[in-house]
């Protein structure tokens, strides 16, 4: 029963102890937390008369934790996560059509990509909401996996048994050359006859990176590295700079002044897609962009 009653009296200050741990501070939690000090103060007072200790030692100008406290703010801390996915899935339930979606997608896909699913998804639910987080391909897992988003358009689409994916397109690979180079000609290109140029390249973690190095060594070379980037587009402007070479996706409507696209031999693309965790639901704002996603591929 003492375990209940401790239960009862915490579950309501979770947010309270885990700010704590982190400031340190009394009157900066009550500051984050938007209550009085003297409130902050008497419901640390009532924690630790229910846990039967203090929470709190003096430490400075500020506080830290007891042990005892430290295990529990661990637990809120853990426990906050859940509460809030909870909350999230109750409320989307009762308005889904206002719903938030937490969507990160690589630089290169939001050009046009992202814009006309955006576009297409609010013609039929103009209250939603997006939160848009952009990086490399790794950086997205990464963010999926951790539950910092809801979904992932990706590029290449990986295999990973803690996600769930769906091609929806395939992206063409071509050759960017300045427009004066000795290739900018040509009908097409083998990658092996690019063993000598210099290249502009995203930084390790993005996926066209990833691309280019297999290619490459697929071809039996490393590529000579003359620049890296984190955006395609820097990565053009810098080849038509006249800085090197890169393998990008064809650029849309037209290859952009000073840069000549030349196709490879053989032909190379990449599968674009989206992404979410497996086994686990989806609130219903989420579920349904990404069914009119997956619709429209189709």
């Amino acid at each position: 029963m003492l375990n209940e009653n401790l239960t009862a009296q915490l579950v309501p200050h979770l947010q309270l102890l885990v700010t704590l741990r982190s400031t340190g501070n009394v009157t900066r939690t009550a500051e984050i937390l938007g209550v009085p000090q003297p409130t902050v103060s008497r419901r640390i007072a009532a924690l630790g008369q229910a846990l039967g200790a203090p929470l709190t030692v003096p430490d400075g100008r500020g506080v830290r934790l007891t042990r005892a406290a430290e295990l529990l703010a661990a637990a809120a801390e853990r426990a906050l996560p859940a509460v809030d996915a909870g909350a999230r899935l109750a409320r989307e339930e009762i308005e889904p059509e206002s719903g938030r979606v937490v969507l990160g997608f690589l630089h290169l896909l939001g050009r046009s990509l992202v814009p006309r699913l955006l576009r297409a998804y609010r013609e039929q639910a103009p209250s939603a909401r997006f939160t848009l987080v952009q990086g490399s391909l790794q950086d997205m897992v990464d963010r999926l996996v951790s539950g910092e988003l809801d979904l992932a358009l990706l590029a290449p689409v990986i295999a990973d048994d803690r996600l769930e994916t769906a091609v929806l397109d395939e992206q063409p690979i071509h050759l960017s050359v300045p427009a004066g180079h000795r290739l900018a000609g040509r009908r097409g290109v083998r990658v092996a006859e690019l063993a000598d140029e210099p290249f502009v390249l995203l930084e390790p973690g993005y996926g066209l990176r990833r691309i280019t190095d297999d290619l490459c060594a697929a071809a039996g070379f490393a590529p000579k590295v003359a620049f890296e980037g984190q955006e395609s587009d820097t990565v053009r402007g810098l080849v038509g700079a006249g800085l090197g070479v890169a393998l990008l996706p064809r650029f849309e409507p037209g290859a952009p002044a000073g840069v000549a696209e030349v196709p490879l031999q053989p032909p190379v693309s990449r599968t674009i897609g989206l992404a979410w965790r497996a086994g686990e639901p989806l609130p219903p704002a989420v579920r349904a962009f990404r069914d009119q996603v997956l619709g429209d591929a189709r």
